[in-house]
């Protein structure tokens, strides 16, 4: 044989060897040891805002979601504000020898003219007789009305005609065959616009119910400004109830709104603005959302979003736009007039007034007539969504920096570029990591912008950024992770794969909770029967609703915000996809402490786990009260859906082994969670707000 032949072979059976050595590593169960420092000096407080949620207006999350109300396009104004206007999806009962029904601009609102106008052609007798039920218009909501037999809901229309009225106003089936729950307004002088409020019960359930206007009295009758919506609500202020329970469930320390791309619009005059979505909810014009291409009449507006983050007990975080849309600009120079003000930031200073003011101020008193004369906590804004590198950004940033911390100087600024890497060039709180925009080269004296999306990515690519913040600088601002979320083949509509990385993440940021304060998921609501986005953390339609394995792996971190992080060090033969934390917390339920352990294994080998905690004694813990809770499944692509809405979910057991040192086993895959209940009433564990979290 010759040399090179030996040479050949030798490193072939080396292929060999090495592969079987391989193959066997991947069969053989791994060992991990975690060492917990327990002891006062180690623990360092998490920000209150750590993590939290991001709501933004797309997938229909507001508009036939977190808002309960039933109608879509309640005040005809989705056709846009001239006549003839689109009045979809509300459709006709009759045809046109009965009933013709258009739009005109005579609504008694000045900021949404447009209203419904039905020529009724039949009668209750004569040549002409109306068909049994009568006819009228319909309206199915956002795809089906949920109407649940026992339950109430406020039916609130204006209605106006020359003659007397007789309409029926009914909740029926998806055909109109099956009457849920009706009453009728009669009325002989309605010649001016008349508000009138109707309380129907549902006798029977319908998931795909519709509202009906109906009528048999020919005659001319007008409708504007129709509203239905369930009597209870999440405390009583408007917000689906189930909804917004898996909301609080999740306990945010903060809610960042209205967006987003929503705040920007594809072009300005689709931006959102605040003005608008205030005030009483009949004479707010809304608007077309044009980057998620749907119409909303914002009854979930500014004041709702102040309001919903004060039920959920979370700080608000308000995103405005300061000029900037995806597709036009307005420059610094003009900034003033763009804000229609006499001097910049007057539109901003006023939304901060309405949030924060007096009663009796000017803004203030707006809040206050829609009954809540208290001032929101409103601590902190984001200067603009995503606008960072784009050619204004800067200067109108720094107007409204100045204009704000003038008039409020508590108020905490977020601005959109990324601090991460480099030192920003303009004085913020926070920098905004979820999108860098980086400057290449293009030709001489000239640059092109590209975009780069950071924690929108594979699988592998967001658990890794686990140590992003290992080694960033700890002074100057701090980081607000706004996005994050696996996407692509990775994620499907909400995989467990997708779920584990982003776990491997968010630990990663609470280790490095002295840099980073705040994070939230994206998307956060996604409505079944209009997906733009996937994946997001809940699902629903009109009476369903589940959380994905993300959603389910937000709860381990419910406590995170406000508790005590515990040094910790995990060692591993191959710990690069093993990542773990701990931390201490005050259960708000039972008025007890708990040392919570989160590890997620990432790889697919199981591992032989050794806990050793430094700083407590040994008969520290109660076996009876603690308790492993771990989230896995049989295939990492495995899905919630309506069908199997548990199918992965986290799995919660009892303890029985609570010690200093411990030794447990983890599954392939899989994010754990020890939770040990400690027996002493040790008070450096003990938030000191009033908002101590409980377990999931």
């Amino acid at each position: 044989m010759s040399c090179f032949s030996r040479v050949i072979l030798g490193f072939l059976i080396g292929l060999c060897v090495l592969y079987q050595c391989s193959a066997f590593e991947v069969d053989t169960n791994q060992t991990a040891w975690l060492f917990v420092n327990a002891s006062e000096a180690s623990g360092r407080k998490i920000p209150e805002t750590l993590f939290g949620i991001f709501f933004e207006e797309i997938n229909h999350a507001g508009a036939g979601g977190l808002w309960a109300e039933l109608v879509s396009n309640r005040g005809f104004e989705a056709g846009g504000p001239n006549t003839p206007s689109n009045i979809d999806p509300w459709s006709i009962i009759g045809n046109e020898s009965s009933l013709v029904v258009s739009t005109d601009r005579s609504s008694c609102f000045d900021r949404n003219k447009v209203a419904l106008r039905m020529d009724v052609l039949c009668d209750r007798d004569g040549a002409n007789v109306c068909p049994d039920g009568g006819v009228g218009v319909y309206n199915p909501g956002f795809w089906g009305m949920n109407v649940e037999q026992g339950k109430k809901y406020k039916v609130v229309l204006y209605i106006r005609s020359l003659q007397s009225v007789n309409i029926s106003i009914s909740l029926t089936g998806s055909n109109g065959l099956q009457m849920l729950a009706t009453a009728n307004i009669i009325a002989a002088d309605v010649s001016n616009w008349t508000k009138t409020e109707i309380l129907l019960e549902a006798k029977e359930t319908n998931h795909n119910a519709r509202l009906q206007l109906t009528t048999s009295r020919r005659g001319v009758v007008w409708f504007d400004q129709v509203s239905a919506m369930p009597l209870d609500t999440y405390k009583g202020h408007g917000f689906r109830e189930d909804l917004s329970t898996m909301l609080a469930d999740l306990k945010p320390g903060f809610i960042r709104f209205p967006g987003g791309c929503f705040v920007e619009g594809e072009w300005l005059r689709n931006a959102f603005r605040w003005k608008e979505t205030i005030g009483p909810w009949e004479e707010r014009p809304g608007h077309f959302g044009d980057v998620w291409m749907y119409w909303t009449d914002e009854g979930l507006g500014y004041f709702e979003f102040l309001q919903l983050a004060e039920d959920l007990g979370a700080a608000p975080v308000w995103v405005f736009n300061n000029g900037i849309s995806h597709n036009d600009q307005v420059d610094t120079s003009s900034i003033a007039p763009f804000l229609q003000a006499s001097h910049e930031g007057k539109e901003i200073l006023d939304s901060l007034e309405f949030a924060k003011g007096a009663p009796d101020s000017a803004w203030g008193s707006v809040r206050t007539a829609m009954g809540h004369p208290e001032p929101f906590d409103l601590r902190y804004v984001a200067v603009g969504n995503e606008d960072c590198g784009k050619k204004n950004y800067r200067g109108n940033y720094l107007r409204f920096y100045d204009a704000i911390r003038h008039a409020y100087p508590d108020i905490k600024f977020i601005s959109n570029c990324d601090g991460s890497t480099q030192q920003l060039d303009h004085p913020a709180h926070f920098y905004d990591y979820h999108v860098r925009y980086e400057l290449s080269h293009f030709a001489a004296c000239t640059f092109e912008i590209s975009i780069v999306l950071q924690i929108y990515s594979d699988a592998n690519t967001v658990f890794s950024l686990a140590h992003k913040f290992d080694h960033a600088s700890r002074s100057g601002p701090k980081a607000f992770v706004s996005e994050y979320a696996v996407t692509g083949k990775d994620a499907g509509t909400g995989s467990l794969l997708a779920a584990l990385a982003e776990a491997g993440f968010l630990i990663g940021l609470e280790r490095n909770s002295d840099v980073v304060e705040m994070a939230s998921y994206a998307p956060l609501f996604v409505n079944a029967n209009d997906r733009r986005w996937n994946p997001d953390a809940i699902v629903f339609n009109s009476y369903q609703l589940y959380g994905t394995p993300s959603f389910w792996m937000q709860r381990f971190f419910s406590e995170s915000s406000g508790g005590t992080l515990l040094n910790s060090t995990l060692q591993a033969n191959s710990s690069s996809s093993l990542i773990a934390s701990a931390i201490a917390w005050k259960n708000s339920k039972d008025n007890k402490n708990y040392l919570r352990i989160k590890i997620v294994n990432f790889g697919s080998n199981i591992v032989n786990l050794k806990i050793s905690i430094d700083g407590m004694k040994q008969n520290t813990f109660q076996s009876l009260g603690s308790t492993k809770t771990i989230l896995t499944s049989s295939n990492l692509m495995d899905e919630n859906s309506f069908k199997e809405p548990n199918k992965v979910t986290p799995i919660k057991s009892l303890l029985e082994n609570a010690s200093v040192n411990m030794e447990d086993v983890l599954s392939p895959h899989s994010f754990t969670s020890f939770d040990l209940l400690i027996e002493s009433t040790t008070l450096w564990i003990q938030r000191t707000d009033s908002n101590s979290k409980s377990s999931i």
